[in-house]
């Protein structure tokens, strides 16, 4: 399964210089964990954290213009860091199964005279095939749109300090890049080309994302008659996800059926039923009543493990799921075998669909508890107002008290997290 294993950002929001994880230069740093949760209080720099993976998606999908306008982010200035006048920077590295070698993409973006957004460099990197050492040769290198891409399998040029493109040497694998427009992604273009097969899986990649900003209110709608493999980020096609696995894959739709019965005492069943102008409605049947329970009638809650649970039943997964505090409005005994599901799913152990890497951010103990401290970082606000990130199996007094069987959510409660102690 391809495991993101570091995330570096630089300039965007209040994470002014930020990594998590290894990266290409930090390989002597554990990588992040099929499951990954961050931690912090209110303000702390979560939800920017995790908009960051939003963002690099949406440049990848619409251009970094359209990127910076899009979800209330207000733009480039508003996005950069405040007081910086350097370039955002994105570093991924990541490795498409256990036994390929990793990938490191690194993107800057810039303001232009006019105040607008463009791309002002990109880079691929990976090591020759066959390789477990050494530095790693960058197969795509773009500034201000131009650049020099390698074609196929080759591995492309080992940079030292003094190398520029204009010193980059061209051989019959070597292809000139000039793209018209510098507010796209070079890899958005070259990703359709034959010759570029490791560009297109990476950019798959990133398109086959999915982030969760789940609404009940949104779950509640009334979608017109059709199945969809795959849910919308706010679950206002629920019902269509449903009447697609009733369909498709019964079985594991009956699996959904089965935990949700253990988890939510009183739901016997649940199904879609055709209103007359052919929208969906999606039914509970509960213990003691003759008559369902119809989405709109059902609680927060209720919807939102019922979806998480869909989630995570589907029959292809996304690569990445990213799911931000999905603890609002769940009893708190349910977060632990919330944590537990996602942990089974992100690993595929006890028959789980898996495939998915699962990063999720949450300011609730009770989740925490079943975690850990490889799979938590605690993300805070230095004295300087911009946010800073630690992982809680750094720090040798939660690493061992956990160890004695303390759940971490306690000990975050207990302030044992706080850095500045």
């Amino acid at each position: 399964m391809a495991l993101i294993e570091g995330f570096k950002l630089k300039n965007f929001k209040s994470l002014r210089n930020i990594e998590i994880g290894r990266l290409w230069n930090t390989r002597s740093v554990e990588p992040l964990t099929p499951l990954t949760t961050v931690i912090g209080k209110n303000g702390a720099g979560k939800s920017s954290l995790f908009d960051a993976f939003g963002f690099l998606a949406d440049c990848l999908r619409f251009g970094v213009e359209e990127a910076c306008d899009m979800g209330g982010r207000g733009g480039i200035k508003k996005i950069r860091t405040m007081g910086s006048t350097e370039p955002i920077e994105l570093e991924v590295y990541y490795r498409h199964d256990g036994n390929d070698r990793p990938l490191t993409y690194q993107l800057a973006i810039d303001i232009d005279e006019n105040g607008r957004p463009f791309v002002k460099s990109e880079r691929l990197r990976q090591r020759r095939k066959g390789e477990s050492r050494g530095q790693p040769f960058s197969f795509l290198i773009l500034e201000n749109g131009e650049g020099y891409a390698w074609k196929g399998e080759s591995i492309g040029i080992l940079e030292s300090e003094t190398d520029t493109i204009e010193t980059i040497i061209e051989t019959p694998e070597t292809e000139k890049i000039k793209l018209k427009d510098n507010r796209k992604l070079g890899i958005a273009t070259i990703s359709s080309l034959a010759q570029h097969p490791r560009i297109s899986a990476f950019t798959q990649l990133i398109e086959s994302w999915y982030l969760s900003y789940f609404s009940p209110d949104a779950a509640r709608s009334l979608p017109l008659a059709g199945a969809q493999k795959r849910l919308s980020k706010h679950g206002d096609n629920l019902g269509n996800v449903i009447q697609y696995l009733e369909r498709e894959h019964k079985d594991k739709f009956k699996q959904v059926l089965r935990k949700i019965a253990e988890k939510i005492p009183g739901i016997e069943n649940i199904k879609t039923e055709k209103s007359i102008d052919d929208r969906i409605l999606i039914c509970f049947s509960e213990k003691g009543f003759i008559d369902p329970f119809y989405a709109q009638q059902m609680s927060d809650g209720t919807l939102k493990l019922f979806t998480y649970m869909l989630l995570l039943a589907d029959p292809n997964p996304p690569p990445f799921i990213g799911i931000e505090e999905p603890e609002n409005g769940l009893y708190h005994k349910l977060l632990e075998i919330l944590a537990h599901e996602f942990r089974e799913h992100s690993t595929g152990t006890k028959g789980g669909a898996g495939g998915s890497q699962l990063f999720v951010t949450t300011h609730q103990p009770y989740f925490v508890d079943a975690l850990k401290p490889d799979e938590v970082w605690i993300i805070e606000k230095d004295g300087d107002g911009f946010s800073k990130i630690s992982r809680a199996s750094d720090n040798e007094i939660v690493k061992n008290l956990a160890a004695e069987g303390l759940p971490l959510g306690g000990l975050w409660y207990s302030d044992y997290f706080d850095t500045r102690m």
